[in-house]
């Protein structure tokens, strides 16, 4: 049975605050909540790649520390921006 529009983005936000790791729950999240609901077709599949990848790798990814792969380079970038934003308004 194919998922519902409702029921993936539903996975994909509680997959993104139940990460494993407590940084990677406040980064992806967030993100998740304020973004998913509007990303395009293109941009949930991008992100529900990035949710397969593991917590060690995206980190520095996200930080900068190191070079995410190609198809997550811009993703990547919004969440880094957008953890920054909230840190900075905090």
């Amino acid at each position: 049975m194919m998922e519902t529009q409702e029921a993936r983005l539903k996975r994909m936000a509680m997959r993104s605050w139940r990460r494993g790791m407590k940084e990677m729950d406040l980064i992806l999240g967030p993100y998740a909540d304020a973004h998913l609901a509007a990303m395009s077709e293109e941009r949930l599949v991008i992100f529900d790649k990035l949710l397969h990848e593991n917590d060690q790798d995206l980190l520095p990814w996200v930080l900068g520390q190191s070079l995410p792969p190609d198809y997550l380079a811009e993703l990547i970038g919004e969440i880094g921006l957008h953890a920054r934003a909230r840190l900075s308004a905090g």
